[in-house]
């Protein structure tokens, strides 16, 4: 059975330190790689049009809106859909070759897969970052983003398998970049929850912090990552907090939502 063809959607916003590694580990099994951008200022599109990828410029509206406007701009119905700070492993590439070639969507139309997160100079195997398994190639005429406040994921009508072979991940450069995600995240949650009507809480204030740093360093065993679960761990619970505590700012929001 001929192989469909694939498109590789990517959104991004000033990612050139990453960028070049995602386009690369697809280039070479993909028909298309396509590139939201979303108003890089450094030479994100530059390096992505040099590898030979296409460009389109697209304003921040979201995580879910900017995914589907990917689908949406892509030239083929089956679709790989990565991060820029994401790169597709070599046992990877193969195994998604060969789901492709074996089934062409009549069955199956979507495949999930695990990812593997390097921080601090290690992989991440504990502490709930692995195998963190994401439903990522699909076929959009089934399914498309969901578009919450934050944590959108890949909605599918139809028949999901896994695939064994990891994702890999390079989340952050430093603890200095996790911290400053943390921070948009925690802010964005937040806002999430003032949405939803919820109020000020003392009680959740401390216990999902507490909740938060028990379950992903102890339950989830992140302290067998050594020093890095620890710092992972901490850094969760504190997001949790900020993520609660910003609901008790009466000014308003907690600072207004990041850009991505």
């Amino acid at each position: 059975m001929p192989r469909p063809p694939l498109s590789v959607t990517i959104i991004a916003l000033n990612e050139e330190n990453n960028i070049a590694r995602a386009i690369e580990s697809v280039r070479e099994f993909a028909q298309e790689v396509l590139v939201i951008d979303s108003g890089s200022v450094d030479q994100t599109v530059a390096v992505a049009r040099n590898l030979g990828a296409r460009v389109v410029v697209n304003p921040w509206r979201g995580y879910g809106q900017q995914k589907n406007f990917a689908q949406g701009q892509a030239s083929h119905d089956w679709i790989l859909n990565l991060d820029a700070d994401e790169e597709v492993s070599p046992e990877l590439a193969i195994e998604i070759q060969q789901v492709l070639e074996r089934d062409d969507g009549k069955n199956v139309q979507g495949y999930s897969m695990p990812r593997l997160s390097k921080y601090l100079g290690r992989w991440i195997k504990h502490g709930g970052w692995y195998p963190n398994r994401l439903l990522r190639l699909a076929n959009r005429r089934h399914g498309s983003w969901s578009e919450p406040e934050v944590h959108e994921e890949l909605v599918i009508s139809g028949s999901v398998l896994p695939l064994r072979y990891d994702l890999l991940h390079y989340p952050f450069l430093d603890i200095q970049e996790q911290i400053t995600t943390n921070l948009r995240y925690s802010t964005q949650g937040s806002e999430a929850l003032r949405k939803r009507g919820k109020k000020k809480n003392l009680f959740l204030l401390l216990a999902k912090p507490l909740g938060k740093f028990v379950e992903t360093y102890l339950m989830k065993q992140g302290f067998r990552d050594g020093i890095a679960g620890l710092i992972i761990s901490v850094n969760a619970a504190h997001s949790i907090f900020l993520k609660y505590a910003y609901l008790f700012d009466d000014a308003g929001n907690g600072n207004e939502s990041s850009h991505y």
